[in-house]
């Protein structure tokens, strides 16, 4: 099963010094190292030619983020598995072989995640992914291991291989032609979770997407945008709704949107009694955005096979902030 791992690069140099041997050394036997790089204005790829010959490297002519990034490059590459992975994330020995036994054992299994704990502090769950992501009523993603931002303590409770909803972009496997059946990543969405987008869509098609717990990787987090800055805000705000309208079923629709617009108002409100009202700006602005593309995405939704089984949980808003459930396994 021909691998090639993929890491996205933009002006990433140091990330690439700190992170790139551990991908090497632990990887290049099993797979080949491909950096592509995002039209990078400091000196990665030099650095790259200089000290990891042997790591491909495929250089796109714009900074298209990371949806549109990938796609420019995938072209390029020639493999049965994409493994798609955050420059600031370090690799563990022998953490390739387990997924790729998953996907030797079922091929209706498209998209895969390993485990994802936190550079910082390698005994909890890292926020970008986690131990596999899900979705809630209205659209709102979770994790196993991370319920918004309360992080679990990693007990060896999700050493296991689980059916999940969405896998973390930060690292994704998933099958080459499928991949490219669904046309790749939702250019519209630039960055962030576009990742939910495309494993919303590979279930509409009839795959899986599977957790593989006994495969570990280790990730910084908020290395390109940190978890304070306005523009994640208004990223992770629109492209949350841009997913609703896009593929939440017929039955669903019109109540999960205009339950979603309401739902972030409240968090608006919620940043101003924080005295964070750049934030509160931000979400505005994603509403401005997600009413100027709402038509587009209509569009799009209409050239989709839809998810009819919408086995979710009941509100995670609900759960978390009125009933006080912190943890995966307390939810209903």
């Amino acid at each position: 099963m021909k691998t090639a791992i993929v890491i996205l690069n933009w002006n990433g140099k140091k990330l690439l010094e700190q992170f790139l041997p551990s991908i090497v050394n632990f990887s290049s036997k099993e797979a080949d190292v491909y950096v592509a790089d995002n039209a990078s204005t400091d000196d990665s790829v030099a650095y790259l030619k200089n000290s990891f010959p042997d790591v491909k490297i495929i250089e796109n002519t714009t900074n298209g983020g990371y949806a549109k990034g990938y796609n420019d490059a995938l072209k390029y590459i020639d493999a049965d598995i994409y493994c798609l992975i955050n420059s600031d994330i370090e690799v563990t020995n022998n953490w390739l072989s387990p997924i790729l036994d998953v996907f030797k054992k079922d091929n209706k299994t498209a998209i895969i995640q390993p485990k994802i704990l936190d550079f910082k502090n390698k005994m909890k769950f890292e926020y970008a992914g986690a131990a596999g992501g899900f979705i809630d009523l209205f659209g709102y993603p979770y994790c196993r291991g991370r319920v918004f931002n309360h992080l679990e303590k990693d007990n060896g409770q999700f050493n296991d291989i689980k059916e999940i909803f969405w896998a973390s972009g930060a690292c994704l496997f998933i099958r080459s032609n499928v991949y490219h059946q669904i046309n790749g990543f939702d250019e519209d969405y630039f960055a962030h979770q576009e990742e939910i987008d495309l494993c919303w869509r590979t279930q509409n098609i009839g795959y899986k997407v599977k957790y593989v717990g006994n495969s570990t990787v280790f990730h910084v987090g908020g290395a390109t945008l940190q978890e304070s800055n306005p523009h994640k805000t208004y990223l992770n705000f629109r492209n949350s709704l841009l997913n609703v309208v896009k593929n939440v079923p017929k039955q669903w629709f019109l109540f999960v949107v205009f339950s979603r617009l309401t739902l972030d108002g409240i968090a608006g409100i919620k940043f101003i009694i924080e005295l964070r009202p750049i934030h509160t700006w931000a979400i505005i602005k994603a509403h401005l955005s997600f009413y100027k593309n709402f038509f587009k995405f209509l569009g799009k939704r209409k050239k989709l096979i839809k998810r009819q089984d919408y086995n979710t949980h009941t509100s995670i808003v609900w759960q978390y902030f009125a009933l006080g459930k912190k943890k995966f396994e307390e939810l209903k």
